[in-house]
């Protein structure tokens, strides 16, 4: 029995931790990944009750629902988080889209694999190897596997909102339904999907490091740089100044000062969220910036002020990137989707 609980949790338990430990930046916090854990335990109960109401109805067997039809329903349930975490730009690398793709499925597997140990508890080791090392990993690695092709296509095609996850989605669908339909045995597929899925995922996984630390330090210089001259009255010289100016002939003046202010604060947060991942990559634990929060209130009450119309007017000359919403996210936190989900939790019970 102990051996048997050991395989059902340890092994994609052991594998979460890898990421997390490999991940020197730490972009996935701790609460969101408590979080996604939360989720995928949801998820579960979720297409349960999906098998529930649809078993009885379905002319297929019990085994064809889980070859065909699981596959669609779990990976779906899983995904829908990760495509939460994308649109509301909590993920700002493939590296953190592993770790909170693979938490996911581990909240799925831990939950599913707790079902089966009630029922199942004296069955033999074998079983539970396959459940704990094939099952429970596959739950993990579909769903990373589906985060890292999502928040990839996220960033190369930032004007689609619904196309860029569905390859991803395929592939996780396409890998749980392979495990469930190749003739081959459950300890020979266990062996395969344990010697391959984690290799590509860990493979993707340090080469996303190596680009995230490209990015950081490029990306200070550049935006020091930037911030020097907006602090100059060399600014009047640039390219920012002269596109300002000629704002002010289609803008009232208050609303172009709350522009040029807007591209300063949204700046030196970007500054400071790289300078936050730095310290990290050194082993140094820095507290929230204490004026994260007051600069991220600030921007919203800036962008309301300046309108959707200032918005568009000032994208040729926005000096910071696309990714200005999961800066103040990595700077602030945002506790609020964690407590959702543990409310969901105390509704349903095991």
């Amino acid at each position: 029995m102990a051996a048997n609980t050991v395989l059902a949790f340890f092994p994609v338990v052991l594998f979460l931790g890898v990421l997390v430990l490999m991940d020197s930046f730490k972009l996935a916090k701790p609460s969101a990944i408590a979080a996604a854990i939360g989720w995928g335990v949801v998820a579960a109960f979720l297409c349960d009750a999906v098998y529930a109401a649809l078993a009885p109805a379905l002319p297929i067997s019990e085994m064809r629902y889980s070859q065909f039809v699981a596959p669609v329903i779990e990976e779906t349930a899983k995904a829908a988080f990760v495509v939460y975490l994308i649109l509301r730009r909590r993920i700002g690398f493939p590296v953190d889209a592993a770790q909170l793709g693979f938490a996911v499925g581990t909240g799925f597997a831990v939950l599913e694999n707790y079902r089966y140990l009630q029922v199942l508890s004296d069955a033999s080791i074998v079983l539970w190897a396959v459940r704990g090392l094939g099952t429970a990993m596959l739950h993990g690695t579909a769903t990373a596997v589906f985060a890292m092709l999502a928040q990839t296509a996220t960033e190369r095609h930032r004007d689609r909102k619904v196309a860029v996850f569905v390859p991803g989605w395929l592939s996780a669908v396409v890998i749980h339904a392979a495990f469930n339909l190749l003739p081959f045995s459950p300890v020979a597929m266990t062996a395969t999907l344990l010697i391959a899925l984690p290799l590509i995922v860990l493979w993707v996984f340090q080469r996303s490091e190596r680009a995230t630390r490209e990015w950081v330090g490029a990306g200070l210089d550049l935006d020091l740089m930037l911030h020097e001259t907006f602090a100059s009255e060399a600014l009047a010289l640039t390219r920012f100044g002269t596109y300002l100016r000629e704002l002010r002939q289609r803008f009232p003046g208050p609303v172009v000062a709350d522009m040029l202010c807007l591209l300063r604060v949204e700046l030196e947060l970007s500054i400071q969220a790289k300078a936050l991942l730095i310290a990290r990559d050194a082993g140094v634990t820095m507290p929230e910036h204490p004026d994260a929060r007051a600069a991220d209130n600030e921007i919203q009450y800036l962008r309301a002020s300046i309108g959707r119309t200032g918005l568009l007017a000032l994208g040729p000359v926005h000096v910071t990137s696309h990714r200005d919403d999961w800066h103040r996210y990595l700077l602030t936190g945002d506790e609020s989707t964690t407590k959702k989900i543990v409310r969901m939790l105390r509704r349903l019970q095991f």
